[in-house]
C-alpha cells in the first residue's frame, strides 16, 4: 500500500500549477473552468490568474488522481466529484460529458487558523453590541440558524458562535464534509458517507441525526441543512434539545424559514403543511442572516426572533434585533454601514434571565427611543 504521505505528495504534483494558490492564506476559492482558465478569490473579489494546466488531458488526470485520494471513482456515468484534498479544502468537480470544455473545478479552502469573534469584530461583520447579544443567545440555549449565501461565510459564522456554547456540554456535529472547527472541548464528530459504485452503504444525515439523538448530546450541530433531515432537526429542536445550530442558503430571514420548510417536506414523513408551519416557527429561535456585500466583504445584515406562524396572514412572524444599515460608498469602493439595535426587545428575554444573563444595554437603549405604539 502506498503510504498517505507519498500519496499526498503525487496528488500535489498533478496540482502544480495550482500550487501556489493553495499554499496561498489569501485564497478563499479557486475556480477551474477548463485547462486555459484559472480564477482565483481574494478578499470576495475574482481575479484571472495567468496560470494553466498543460492539456485538458494534464487536468482530467489531476482530478482522476484527487477521485481516488478520496476514494471515489468517476467516469462519463458517474460525472460528478466531491471531496476533501490533503489541507481540507473543498473540492467539486464537473467531468464531461455534462462539462463539455473540460472539467470545471472549484476548490473552497480550508483555513486551519480559527475565525474567532474578536476577529470578526475587527473585520467589521459584527459589532461588540451584536457579539454580546449573540453570546447570550446562543448561551441560553436558542435555537439558532447562520443563514446566506454561497461564500458568505456561513461556516466560519457557525465556528465563531461556537465559542459561547457553555464548558461541559456535550456538542455533537454531523456534516457530509468536515469542514466545522468547533472552539469547544467536548466535541463528537460524525460525516456522512457516499454510497459505493455498487450504491450499497450510504451513511445519509439523517441516519447520522437519528444515532445523535441517542448520544446523549447536549448540542447538536448541522453543518449544513439541505434535504429531508431539516424535519427531523426541527422535531428535535422542539422535543427538548435546545441549542441546536445549523446553516443554510437563503438571502434574508423570511426566505430561511420558506427554505426550510422546503427542505422539510422532502421528507419521507407525511405531516400536514400548516402542522408543518407551526411546529417550525416554534422550533427556530434566531436567524442569524450573513452576506457577501458588493465590495466583496462578508458582513452580518441581520439578527432576527422567529415569532411564529400567523394563522391569519399565513406567514411567518419576525423581528431583527439587529440590522445593517447601509449608508453609500467610501472613497475606495468600500460599502460604508452599521450594524444597530432596532429597538425591538425579544420575546426570549425572559428565557435568556433564567439563564442568568441579559442583552447588551445597547437594546435597551434602542427600545427606548422608539415612538410609543400609535404614535403619529
Amino acid at each position: 500500500m502506498i503510504p498517505k504521505e507519498v500519496f499526498e505528495e503525487t496528488l500535489l504534483q498533478f496540482l502544480a500549477p495550482i500550487r501556489p494558490f493553495l499554499d496561498d492564506a489569501s485564497v478563499s476559492e479557486i475556480m477551474i473552468n477548463g485547462p486555459n482558465q484559472i480564477f482565483v478569490e481574494r478578499k470576495g473579489k475574482l481575479e484571472l490568474t495567468g496560470v494553466s494546466f498543460p492539456s485538458r488531458d494534464s487536468l482530467e488526470a489531476a482530478m482522476r488522481n484527487c477521485a481516488q485520494y478520496v476514494g471515489k471513482h468517476v467516469d462519463k456515468d458517474r460525472p460528478i466529484l466531491e471531496g476533501r484534498l490533503p489541507d481540507g479544502s473543498r473540492i467539486e468537480a464537473v467531468f464531461p460529458p455534462v462539462a463539455p470544455d473540460g472539467p470545471s473545478v472549484s476548490i473552497r479552502r480550508f483555513f486551519k487558523e480559527t475565525l474567532t469573534v474578536k476577529r470578526l469584530i475587527g473585520f467589521g461583520a459584527l459589532t461588540d453590541d451584536a457579539a454580546a447579544a449573540l453570546e447570550v443567545l446562543v448561551a441560553s440555549k436558542m435555537n439558532t440558524l447562520v443563514a446566506g449565501g454561497t461564500g458568505s461565510g456561513k461556516t466560519s459564522m457557525l465556528n465563531a458562535l461556537s465559542s459561547y456554547i457553555p464548558e461541559g456540554e456535550r456538542v455533537v456535529v454531523i456534516e457530509d464534509s468536515r469542514e466545522l472547527q468547533l472552539q469547544r472541548l467536548h466535541v463528537v464528530q460524525m460525516e456522512s458517507r457516499p454510497a459505493d459504485p455498487k450504491g450499497r452503504f450510504e451513511v445519509t444525515i439523517r441516519d447520522l441525526f437519528r444515532a445523535s439523538l441517542r448520544m446523549r448530546p447536549d448540542r447538536i450541530v448541522v453543518g449544513e441543512i439541505r434535504g429531508g433531515e431539516a424535519l427531523d432537526l426541527i422535531q428535535a429542536m422542539t422535543s427538548g434539545h435546545g441549542g441546536c445550530l445549523s446553516t443554510l442558503h437563503a438571502t434574508y430571514p423570511r426566505d430561511t424559514l420558506t427554505r426550510l420548510e422546503t427542505m422539510a417536506m422532502m421528507s419521507d414523513l407525511d405531516m400536514p403543511l400548516h402542522a408543518l408551519r407551526i411546529q417550525l416557527a416554534s422550533a427556530v429561535n434566531i436567524i442569524v442572516q450573513v452576506g457577501r456585500l458588493q465590495d466583496g466583504s462578508r458582513k452580518v445584515t441581520h439578527i432576527s426572533e422567529v415569532l411564529g406562524w400567523d394563522v391569519q396572514t399565513e406567514t411567518y412572524q419576525i423581528q431583527d434585533i439587529f440590522r445593517r444599515e447601509v449608508h453609500g460608498l467610501g472613497e475606495r469602493g468600500e460599502i460604508l454601514s452599521d450594524f444597530v439595535p432596532t429597538g425591538y426587545v425579544p420575546r426570549c428575554v425572559e428565557q435568556i434571565r433564567e439563564h442568568g444573563m441579559d442583552l447588551p444595554p445597547a437594546v435597551y437603549a434602542a427600545a427606548k427611543k422608539l415612538p410609543p405604539p400609535g404614535y403619529g
